[in-house]
């Protein structure tokens, strides 16, 4: 089962977008995420529903971020991106016939549920301000610029 990195990596351009007042066009989201365009535009489309970015037409347009770092929770951001499963570990099909997989899904099903709420009720807690604050810190540490690490040139 592959594993589904929506919610780290809009966390991850939302941060960037957070720190720089150009916009972002898709390509350049694409390169930074080693994705395609396409994917971006469909991700972004989420998180321009629920308000976090907007987009600008035109020359020197793209994407830039439009919510309140200190109210907008990784939960909020979490929805926008549609709900990814949080867990990689599946207990089967809820439709089987299987008297095992019907007895694996009795005894872990609750279980995978239980844990995906406490996930939910602490991204519920965290900010992207929070998170911001603790990128600006790890800057700081390793005496990295607002973009990164230094170079090594």
């Amino acid at each position: 089962m592959r594993t589904d990195s929506r919610l780290s990596r809009m966390l991850h351009v939302l941060l960037h977008m957070a720190r720089h007042d150009q916009p972002f066009t898709s390509e350049q989201i694409s390169k930074m995420l080693d994705t395609n365009p396409a994917l971006v535009r469909r991700t972004m489309a989420g998180l321009k529903k629920a308000g976090y970015v907007h987009s600008e037409n035109g020359r020197g347009g793209g994407w830039k971020i439009s919510c309140e770092l200190k109210t907008t929770t990784l939960d909020d951001i979490y929805k926008a991106v549609g709900e990814p499963r949080l867990l990689s570990i599946g207990v089967g099909s809820d439709n089987t016939q299987c008297a095992v997989e019907k007895s694996v899904i009795n005894s872990l099903g609750q279980t995978f549920q239980d844990a995906e709420r406490v996930i939910r009720s602490r991204l519920a807690c965290i900010t992207l301000a929070d998170l911001l604050e603790d990128f600006d810190l790890l800057c700081q540490e390793g005496e990295w610029g607002k973009d990164g690490p230094p170079s090594s040139d």
